[in-house]
């Protein structure tokens, strides 16, 4: 068992893990039981201190994102004279963006579009049950996410039994693809290029290849527009475009690099009524 321990002012367990860019999760005692890819880590804080017990500690010392300085991450989001933006990177400045895996997140989001997140939780879980490895750390069982091949060879029908609804065939296509090509790859693309070709993937549309793109390949010039988001656009920056994909280009217009942890905040800040 490997502990790592970090100031809990930049690495808030419930603030990182609630603002939709992980949905394996779920409270455990006075923290959270985290799963990503094979492996489970139980996260928890006292308020100075925040604490990740696991057996792979540079794993999830990169996923949690431990090596990037977030004070001054805060102090740029907080420059930039948004008063809904200033407020949410002061209020919730343990918030960190996750690296999490490319695979998982592709068909994470997938089934993320028009769904609502305990559900999606469910059919995760469900998918993981059905098709992953079990495991086990610190006395709790949990399961691997599958890799493409074993979702590829799952078939429609598994998808549809697990509640995924119309993105059954979304799931079973992209995961043949998946399977077949690899994603190693889309590394080499620029941003623009890259969301251009997971749009290209059955069931991605520009939103959820903006959230891939920023959670599963780290791309934090990437701005996912959902209907929070268009909320903080209309009420806290005037705008007046309604086509998502201009919006999301006017915010990284504006945001530049530090785009990723912008959308965090204020998608965090207006769920948090700021």
């Amino acid at each position: 068992m490997e502990i790592i321990e970090y100031g809990a002012k930049y690495f808030n367990p419930l603030q990182t893990l609630d603002c939709g860019q992980i949905f394996r999760f779920e409270k455990s005692g006075d923290g959270y039981f985290v799963v990503s890819g094979d492996k489970a880590c139980y996260v928890h804080s006292d308020g100075v201190k925040t604490f990740v017990e696991c057996e792979d500690g540079d794993y999830f010392y990169n996923f949690f994102d431990l090596g990037r300085d977030y004070a001054e991450i805060a102090k740029k989001a907080a420059g930039y004279g948004n008063p809904l933006l200033e407020k949410s990177a002061r209020e919730y400045a343990g918030l960190r963006l996750l690296n999490q895996q490319k695979e998982e997140m592709l068909f994470s989001f997938i089934i993320s579009q028009n769904n609502n997140i305990p559900r999606i939780k469910g059919i995760i879980s469900r998918i993981c049950a059905g098709l992953g490895e079990k495991k086990e750390f610190a006395g709790k069982e949990y399961y691997s996410f599958p890799s493409a091949a074993a979702l590829a060879r799952a078939g429609t029908e598994f998808f549809k039994d697990a509640g995924c609804g119309y993105r059954d065939k979304f799931l079973s296509e992209t995961a043949a693809r998946v399977a077949a090509e690899g994603l190693e790859g889309l590394d080499r693309l620029s941003t623009p290029d890259l969301k251009k070709r997971l749009t290209g993937y059955k069931g991605v549309g520009a939103k959820v290849a903006d959230c891939v793109a920023l959670f599963g390949f780290s791309r934090r010039d990437s701005f996912p527009v959902d209907v929070w988001v268009e909320k903080v656009y209309r009420e806290d920056f005037g705008g007046k475009l309604l086509d998502r994909n201009k919006i999301s280009e006017y915010f990284t217009g504006l945001f530049g690099e530090n785009s990723g942890y912008v959308q965090q905040y204020l998608f965090y800040g207006k769920r948090q009524n700021l």
